[in-house]
């Protein structure tokens, strides 16, 4: 006896396929309905609109506010996410090994970026490895083939002697360390909230830019030239004026700068977007915010004024092909998340899984 899943409904295959149903056989998709003759199944039927597994394209498994976590924290991080419907991580720097969970088909897949490489005392303390642009190229190689193929940098933070955020790394350092990942076959993302960085790290061959708050009419451009992403991670950036209250007594001008960011957030992801620059979902999960946003983000690009269709591509299609994921295609493993509603019409559904499949098995 083998056990069969029967999906019916509305299956988005992508944004302009659908489809009325698909099977689940042996853990993989199916468009073909199993022939009666081969074998006996056990058939379970579920209802709804299917979207492929979720992606969250910025989350950290394995750290909290702190620092490392130990598995069992790991663990509780990665169901959250689960339960929310993200069947994809990309984790965008971690202190904690986390490879145990490759071998548990009951979590969500996590393609990993290494540990973050900072200028020294430049980041969240435990966070990084914390280092000098004369060692950048060493640590990005060695991250590099520690990863899932990404590397990620901090490519600004804040400035003590300044008082307000500036770029890390000289140029010559940046491209030369961008230049051994891409030889290497990983590609690169960084950290960056301000101005100062993005050129440099653009022109230098970055492949994406996390936050990217700090994008301005002149960067746009060479963002969308160049087909460098950006993955927003809104619901980080909300947090902007608590920070900017928190120190402003000690570092004002970080403190203004962090409520001009935070004033323009929408009208930056949406310029960029209008520009042609590729937007994805992205919580940042696992240092002061819980796992488990991912519906949240979606909401907020559409607050920003990205279409429902794309903000929804942007946590599935679209991010599971730039991330070298299948969707639901014939034969890919059945990861995928089923809900009461059409996501399409208004988004706040994700919020709501009916029912959550993970390597062809119901888990939620």
């Amino acid at each position: 006896m083998s056990d069969v899943l029967h999906v019916k409904g509305r299956v988005l295959v992508g944004p302009d396929e659908v489809r009325d149903e698909l099977w689940v056989v042996g853990g993989r998709i199916s468009y073909e309905r199993p022939r009666a003759g081969a074998g006996a199944h056990e058939v379970t039927t579920v209802t709804g609109w299917v979207l492929p597994g979720l992606v969250d394209a910025h989350c950290h498994v394995g750290l909290d506010a702190h620092g490392p976590v130990d598995d069992a924290t790991s663990e509780k991080q990665a169901l959250a996410d689960r339960e929310a419907g993200t069947l994809l991580i990309r984790d965008a720097g971690s202190p904690s090994d986390t490879r145990w969970i490759d071998g548990r088909e009951d979590l969500p897949e996590v393609i990993r970026a290494g540990r973050h490489i900072a200028r020294t005392r430049r980041y969240i303390r435990n966070y990084a490895h914390e280092i000098e642009p004369a060692d950048l190229v060493e640590y990005v190689g060695r991250e590099a083939r520690r990863g899932d193929g990404w590397v990620k940098l901090v490519g600004d933070w804040i400035d003590r002697e300044v008082g307000d955020l500036t770029a890390c790394w000289p140029r010559a350092e940046v491209e030369a360390a961008i230049a051994e990942a891409h030889r290497l076959g990983a590609r690169v993302t960084a950290h960056c909230f301000a101005e100062d960085s993005l050129r440099d790290l653009v022109e230098a061959g970055i492949d994406c830019v996390e936050h990217a708050t700090g994008l301005t009419e002149d960067t746009i451009p060479l963002f969308a030239e160049r087909g460098v992403a950006i993955v927003p991670t809104l619901v980080n950036i909300a947090t902007f004026p608590k920070l900017a209250t928190g120190g402003e007594a000690k570092f004002p001008r970080w403190s203004a700068h962090l409520r001009r960011l935070h004033e323009r957030r929408y009208d930056t992801v949406r310029s960029a977007y209008d520009a042609g620059v590729p937007v994805y979902v992205g919580t940042d999960a696992g240092g002061s915010l819980p796992h488990g946003l991912v519906a949240a983000e979606v909401a907020e690009l559409v607050k920003a004024g990205i279409p429902a269709s794309a903000a929804l591509s942007a946590t599935t299609w679209g991010a599971r092909a730039w991330l070298g994921r299948p969707g639901l295609e014939e034969g890919a493993r059945a990861d995928l998340v089923v809900y009461g509603e059409d996501p399409r019409a208004d988004v706040s559904v994700l919020a709501d899984p009916r029912r959550v499949v993970l390597a062809g098995r119901i888990r939620g």
